[in-house]
């Protein structure tokens, strides 16, 4: 039979126990809450300009794979119009040997050379006539320009065939920088939705002074950048084009007028000095003779970050440059620009 008493309460010291263990069950969840406290604006700050320059890099990886995807779709081009002239020219050969072919047919038969030719490989054929000794010297200045142009068409394709295959692997990495690209400014701007707008709007002020004081700096009678002599004429001449840039927003990929990427502002400023300039940090490299710190003049390129950026040397330890998204076309100290790798000079 089953019993029907009452469940035994809990004691006045259990109820107790279990009162305290919740309240500090709740008094650790508040410590745990209060141990990973919101971050400064000066350390989101620092974490944005961090996935600027990662954006940055990939930018300029996509940028290359860019450029090697207009050179790749060149060359294949030129393979194409190759293989179609060859192949023309081919058929021209082709119809000549059946020419000859048709008119022995209407004379009473065809030359067993020429039967021995339409009837089998062509790579083996003038071996193959050789052996039967009928063969005729026209004839086989004909069958061998043939056989050539027969080779030469299957390198080609065969060339051609390769060239696609890279180019499709080209644009897999583009596709995987520009989700790289996404993907940090992506971070960035969730770090940044972590900030009050009073915050925000304090960073967005701090850029807008960068942006003053170059602009003053570049519109007044001497900027301070110290007396340094110039690298070369081209160099002060891209220098002073660069200049007139300031102000203008930096936007990935871009190269001018309206925007700049940092080697895109590079490129255009030793356009208009009349030396041509490629155009990423990783090609911009070997474009000059690579120099220290200490040899740098105005005018020479200054890479940064593993390549992943690049300016104008403008003097007095000072970059004129494209920083990074959200940011402004600017001088700044070459101090804030994190692990200087090289400059390089630019000869005409």
């Amino acid at each position: 039979m089953a019993s029907h008493r009452r469940p035994k309460q809990p004691s006045r010291t259990r109820v107790t126990v279990l009162t305290a263990t919740a309240a500090a069950a709740v008094a650790f969840s508040a410590q745990g809450a209060q141990a990973a406290p919101k971050p400064k604006i000066d350390e989101v700050k620092s974490k944005v300009d961090d996935l600027y320059h990662e954006a940055e890099e990939a930018t300029e990886q996509h940028s290359q794979a860019e450029e090697r995807r207009g050179q790749l779709q060149k060359e294949i081009g030129q393979i194409q119009d190759r293989v179609a002239r060859g192949q023309q020219e081919l058929n021209t050969l082709r119809d000549q040997i059946g020419s000859v072919a048709s008119a022995q047919y209407r004379s009473g038969g065809i030359d067993p050379a020429l039967q021995l030719f339409l009837s089998s490989d062509p790579d083996t054929y003038l071996e193959k006539a050789s052996a039967i000794g009928r063969v005729t010297d026209q004839q086989a200045d004909v069958l061998a320009s043939i056989q050539d142009k027969q080779r030469a068409l299957a390198q080609q394709r065969a060339e051609a065939t390769a060239k696609l295959a890279d180019l499709e692997d080209v644009r897999k990495t583009l596709g995987e920088k520009k989700r790289k690209i996404q993907s940090k400014l992506a971070d960035a701007r969730k770090l940044l939705n972590t900030l009050t707008a009073a915050e925000r709007a304090r960073i967005d002020q701090q850029e807008r002074e960068q942006v003053q004081r170059a602009s003053r700096d570049a519109t007044s009678s001497r900027p301070d950048l110290g007396n340094e002599a110039p690298a070369s004429g081209f160099g002060a001449a891209a220098l002073s084009a660069a200049a007139t840039q300031i102000g203008k927003p930096y936007a990935s990929g871009m190269e001018g007028p309206g925007s700049y990427d940092c080697s895109g502002l590079t490129q255009w400023a030793y356009g208009k000095a009349g030396i041509k300039l490629s155009r990423v940090t990783y090609t911009q490299q070997n474009d000059g003779v690579k120099i220290g710190r200490s040899q740098l003049k105005p005018g020479d390129l200054v890479f940064f970050n593993g390549l992943s950026h690049v300016g104008l040397y403008a003097g007095n330890n000072t970059i004129l440059h494209a920083p990074k998204p959200g940011a402004y076309v600017r001088y700044e100290s070459m101090n804030y620009m994190g692990t200087f790798q090289f400059g390089v000079r630019i000869a005409g």
